[in-house]
């Protein structure tokens, strides 16, 4: 049998790199021994990644994307459809999740310098995997069809407006009408379950090629390709296979017992998850008293609102959201810092890092929230040390004491 078995792998070798694809990338990929509990985020994205390809495609065989039946058909796949309540609420609670995990796998990028030499392209793709996801959350938010979906969708698409000389056009452009529609319904739905998941799968691949070319990152900040043994593998490193995948096996089934219970005891999250406005079909006739979007749009959302309109126009607010959005990308050339990791930075990064992180989940909270002067003045602090800690990155990163870094990994 073993000799039948190595047989058919030497004729698939022979026409496809099977094996030495898998020592590439697995058996003789070595990773950092002194991985901690920030780096189990990264394997968890893809696996909430797969999570919502397959609750998706289920959910695709019933769904009708019609603005007639978009929203009877959520309601008959969560009642009459045999397990069609779980696989919902499996693909609702999976899109929060997959945030939770990708902002805690960015801050770990912020605290150990991730960003930095050699591997900025990795981060970039990494932002533009991050800007795919946004997308593709907007356009699913869109198809329940339900009220905080098509007013949240509406308010969106006509910030596009604001731009000038193409604003008018660009929006009809994604809308594909005057006003949200069923062409747009059908845009979204394409947009969502075609386009983007192709262009996320094979960003992701390119995502993970990258990281195995340049080696992961560790707490230390340290290369450990630079310390390698008579066998020619790092000193500080062990196999991917079977020790990290046995390690985030372990993670996976911890995140598995939390994802489960939310599913099964609060899928909504006190309307985080879920607003309590989308068990409400679309009524183009009548707006809520409150349009916000899903909570992990909202920081951006805050920014937005912070800044005051100029001659009529919201486009200065449209800016700064598109700002803070893609400013991450830039990470790689404005720290100056002369070590990766926060472990051997100096007190001013550590405090400027501290400020963001609070003015990040400050937003975020602000832009749940009704508009009001208070609420508004404070998220106009709150952007300001948002975009402090990138515009005076390069100062305060050259200026900061740090700590020697170690030649070898600490055992932390």
């Amino acid at each position: 049998m073993m000799n039948l078995l190595t047989k058919l792998l030497g004729w698939i070798d022979e026409r496809f790199p099977l094996t030495s694809t898998w020592k590439a990338h697995a058996s003789e990929y070595y990773a950092p021994k002194n991985f901690n509990f920030w780096y189990f985020f990264g394997g968890l994205a893809l696996l909430v990644l797969i999570v919502q390809i397959v609750s998706g495609i289920f959910l695709t065989m019933n769904y009708k994307p019609d603005a007639l039946f978009a929203f009877a058909s959520v309601e008959y796949i969560m009642r009459d459809v045999q397990l069609g309540w779980i696989l919902r609420n499996i693909h609702s609670t999976g899109a929060s999740m997959f945030f939770i995990v990708i902002y805690l796998h960015m801050f770990r990028g912020l605290m150990y310098g991730s960003y930095r030499k050699p591997r900025e392209l990795l981060w970039i793709i990494g932002m533009i995997i991050y800007l795919a996801l946004m997308g593709e959350a907007f356009m699913g938010y869109l198809l329940p069809w339900g009220q905080m979906s098509f007013w949240g969708a509406q308010v969106i698409v006509n910030l596009f407006s604001s731009v000038p000389f193409v604003g008018p056009d660009l929006a009809i452009l994604i809308r594909g009408d005057f006003v949200v529609s069923d062409i747009t319904l059908n845009r979204f739905f394409a947009l969502h379950v075609v386009a983007i998941p192709l262009i996320l799968v094979l960003i992701i691949v390119a995502h993970l090629v990258a990281l195995h070319e340049v080696g992961s990152n560790n707490p230390d900040g340290i290369e450990i390709k630079k310390n390698k043994g008579p066998d020619g593998h790092p000193l500080d490193g062990i196999p991917f296979f079977p020790y990290m995948v046995v390690k985030d096996a372990v993670a996976a089934v911890a995140f598995l017992i939390v994802f489960v219970a939310i599913i099964f005891f609060a899928p909504d999250m006190g309307g985080y998850f879920l607003e309590y406005n989308n068990f409400v079909p679309a009524n183009p006739m009548k707006t809520p008293e409150h349009i916000a979007p899903v909570w992990y749009f909202t920081p951006y959302y805050a920014i937005l609102r912070a800044v005051p309109p100029l001659f009529g126009s919201q486009f200065p607010g449209v800016v700064a959201m598109g700002v803070a959005t893609v400013i991450f990308f830039a990470l790689p050339w404005l720290d100056r810092g002369q070590v990766k990791s926060i472990r051997y930075r100096g007190p001013i990064y550590k405090s400027f890092l501290a400020a963001f992180v609070v003015s990040f989940v400050g937003l975020g909270y602000l832009g749940l929230m009704p508009a009001t002067e208070l609420y508004t003045w404070i998220s106009r602090v709150l952007a300001v040390v948002y975009f402090a800690f990138f515009f005076l990155m390069p100062w305060y990163t050259k200026i900061d004491k740090c700590k020697p870094e170690p030649d070898r990994l600490t055992s932390k």
